[in-house]
C-alpha cells in the first residue's frame, strides 16, 4: 500500500509538470490561431496536434528534437537572408523540413537510432488531434463560454490518457515496419518545420504590420498562458493519478517487450 502511494504521488507530480507545460503551450497556440482566422473546431485540432507533437518529440528523444529545433533555425533565417520577400510560409516550412532531414540523416549515419522516436511524435499527433476533435465537439454539445484553465485541463487529461493507450501500438508498428534509420531525420525535419513556420510567422506579421486582431490574440495569449499552464498542472496531475491507479504499463515495460 505504502509503495503504491508513492508511486501515485511520483506520477502525478510528474504529470503536473508536463501538463502544465503542454497546456501553456496550447493555449498559446490556440489564442495565435484564433488570431490568425481559425474559428470553430480548428484551433483545437491543429492546436492540440502541434503541441502535443512538438511535446512528444522533446520527451521521445531530447537530442533530436534540439537538432531540429537548430535546423529549423538555420533554415528559417537562411531563407530570409536570400529567399524572395515576402516568403511565403510553405516555402519556409518546406526549407526548414529538408534542412531538418539532412541534419537528421547526418545524425542518424553517426549514431544510429530506432524507429522509438517517429513512434513517439506519431502517437502525439495522433493523441493531439483526437483530443482536440473531441474537446470541439464536446464545447459545442455544452454551448457554454470555457475558460482557459477548464480547456487546458480537459485537453491535458484527453491527450495523456489517448497518448497512454495508443502508444504501446503504434510504437510496436513502428519497430515493426519501419526502417529503424527513419526515426531520426522525420522527427527533425517535423521539428524545424514547425519552428519554420513560426519564423515564418513572426515575420509575416512584422512585415505588414499587425493587425488589430493579431495584437489582440498577442495579448489574450500572455494572459491567457499562466491559466493554462495552471489548468494542465491539474488536469495532467489528475490524469497521472488515475492512470497510475488502473495499473497503465510505464514506458520502460512496454518497450521492455518489443
Amino acid at each position: 500500500m505504502k509503495n503504491k502511494v508513492a508511486a501515485v504521488s511520483i506520477t502525478a507530480v510528474v504529470w503536473a509538470l508536463a501538463g502544465g507545460l503542454f497546456g501553456a503551450i496550447f493555449t498559446g497556440l490556440y489564442q495565435v490561431l484564433l488570431a490568425l482566422g481559425l474559428e470553430g473546431w480548428q484551433p483545437f485540432v491543429f492546436g492540440g496536434a502541434i503541441a502535443a507533437m512538438t511535446t512528444s518529440a522533446f520527451y521521445g528523444s531530447m537530442p533530436i528534437a534540439l537538432i531540429g529545433a537548430m535546423a529549423g533555425m538555420l533554415g528559417s533565417i537562411g531563407t530570409l537572408m536570400f529567399g524572395q520577400q515576402p516568403v511565403a510560409l510553405p516555402v519556409i516550412a518546406g526549407v526548414c523540413a529538408l534542412t531538418g532531414m539532412v541534419v537528421g540523416l547526418f545524425h542518424s549515419w553517426v549514431l544510429p537510432g530506432t524507429a522509438r522516436p517517429l513512434g513517439v511524435i506519431l502517437t502525439g499527433l495522433l493523441a493531439g488531434g483526437t483530443a482536440g476533435v473531441v474537446m470541439a465537439w464536446g464545447l459545442d454539445l455544452l454551448g457554454a463560454p470555457i475558460g482557459p484553465f477548464a480547456i487546458a485541463a480537459g485537453i491535458v487529461g484527453l491527450v495523456g490518457t489517448l497518448f497512454q493507450l495508443t502508444r504501446p501500438h503504434i510504437l510496436r508498428g513502428c519497430f515493426t515496419w519501419l526502417p529503424q534509420g527513419l526515426g531520426t531525420p522525420v522527427v527533425a525535419a517535423l521539428i524545424a518545420a514547425v519552428v519554420g513556420a513560426a519564423v515564418g510567422i513572426m515575420s509575416w506579421i512584422g512585415d505588414t504590420g499587425p493587425g488589430q486582431s493579431v495584437v489582440d490574440g498577442i495579448q489574450q495569449m500572455f494572459v491567457a498562458m499562466p491559466t493554462g499552464f495552471l489548468g494542465g498542472m491539474v488536469g495532467g496531475a489528475l490524469t497521472g493519478a488515475i492512470l497510475e491507479l488502473a495499473g497503465v504499463p510505464l514506458e520502460d515495460e512496454i518497450e521492455h517487450s518489443l
